[in-house]
């Protein structure tokens, strides 16, 4: 009996009985490990899907095994009975076992380090160490991130999200995410940036969820604003600060181009050269020019009138973000007065896209509320998907995202 305990401890199972222990000479030696579940739990037949109680159907393929931790140098096996239950939802399925999950070849242990491993270097360094393929390590996440996704109530209690989309793959493949801006964790990804995708999420927050959303950041795009204030009409959409900057320095670099033509044209040859080497002086907030990016732009300040009131007008509305609320508004109704009479069009343009989105860029004034936690979490998951040498499919990505960045991922077993 103490052996057997001591068994149950290093194979790390739980509610299991260990009946035999046998040593067979293949793949380099292999520990086969004979298992039941205790008496309790056996006589429970529970579905392995839902883990409702259901009536026993039959005995199934008899017995099969599945991978647990190795023993030093040595792979281990457990092995015990699976049969069948009827289950009143999901029909004739394998019961739940209590030391694996359903639809696996692994213990929970097993995939649960595999998990821990994957969050924390490639794919292909936890596939040589644990030894199984790499495509194996992809279905692993996703069957961990699904069960920790089920037992924690994420999306409960949510007020502030952060959406975006991000791109995991060349062709045009993105996963929009949404962060909650209270807990700073990653809450939910799917791959696609449209509508469709966007309302999967709302869906599954359910009409009290989202009567409970009190604010939500995003950037510019139409897709999801409209589902924003059909899904949510509590809440106050917010317009990322930053995107609205990015605007600007993107209509001054229009202009850049418009004088830098200009004198090409003219065959001012030195001016048009001294233009194309100023674009980072431009560019940079001035309190982090160099002494030689300062002098650049003096020489524009006396030399070309057009190009500096760009220059002025994107660094006003960037002011615009670092003041108090109520002058931040006066300044933002200022800066679009400006920038209608200004007469550079790239920023009467501009001036009309911002006077569209006004209200809700005074919201994220109001609320200090920005994207820049959504873009954090963008920037971490194209670094997963780097460390990991690239995925097939989203779905091991969005299981992988959720357990490294959605507080999802398991301890390591018998850690705490």
């Amino acid at each position: 009996m103490r052996g057997k305990r001591i068994w149950e401890r290093l194979l790390g199972v739980e509610k299991t009985v260990v009946e035999s222990v046998e040593f067979e000479e293949r793949d380099g030696g292999v520990v086969v490990v004979g298992v039941r579940p205790r008496s309790r739990w056996e006589r429970r037949a529970c579905c392995g899907v839902c883990g409702r109680r259901s009536p026993r159907y039959d005995a199934g393929g008899g017995h099969r095994r599945w991978r647990a931790l190795d023993l030093g140098t040595v792979q281990v096996e457990i092995e015990g009975a699976a049969p069948r239950v009827c289950c009143a939802e999901h029909g004739v399925v394998v019961a739940a076992v209590p030391w694996a999950r359903h639809g696996s070849w692994f213990t929970k242990g097993f995939e649960d380090t595999v998990s821990w491993l994957a969050t924390r270097c490639s794919k292909s360094a936890v596939s040589e160490l644990m030894r199984v393929a790499w495509r194996t390590v992809g279905r692993i996440i996703g069957r961990v991130a699904a069960e920790a996704g089920s037992v924690v109530e994420r999306l409960r209690g949510v007020r502030r999200i952060g959406i975006d989309e991000v791109s995991y793959r060349k062709g045009q493949r993105y996963l929009t995410v949404v962060v909650d801006h209270d807990s700073g964790l990653l809450l939910w990804a799917a791959p696609g940036h449209d509508k469709k995708t966007l309302n999967a999420f709302f869906d599954l927050l359910g009409p009290e969820g989202c009567a409970a959303i009190e604010a939500v950041s995003a950037d510019a795009a139409s897709w999801i604003r409209d589902v924003v204030e059909k899904r949510c009409s509590n809440a106050k959409l917010c317009m990322d600060p930053f995107h609205v900057v990015q605007w600007a320095t993107d209509a001054l670099d229009e202009v850049r181009r418009e004088v830098w033509n200009d004198a090409r044209r003219a065959g001012q040859q030195a001016t048009a050269n001294e233009l194309k080497g100023c674009r980072f002086a431009l560019w940079k907030n001035p309190e982090d020019l160099t002494k030689r990016q300062e002098a650049k732009l003096a020489n524009i300040a006396r030399t070309n009138q057009r190009l500096y009131r760009a220059y002025l007008l994107k660094e006003q509305l960037r002011q615009v973000f670092r003041l108090a609320l109520e002058p931040a508004k006066d300044l933002l109704k200022t800066w679009v007065a400006w920038a209608r009479r200004c007469r550079l069009r790239p920023f009467v343009k501009l001036a009309k896209s911002i006077a569209e989105h006004q209200s809700r860029i005074e919201a994220s004034l109001t609320l200090n509320l920005s994207n820049g936690l959504v873009e954090s979490m963008n920037t971490k998951i194209r670094l997963i998907t780097r460390q990991a040498f690239g995925f097939h499919s989203a779905e091991p990505l969005i299981g992988l995202a959720l357990l490294a960045l959605g507080g999802l991922c398991p301890p390591l077993p018998g850690r705490w």
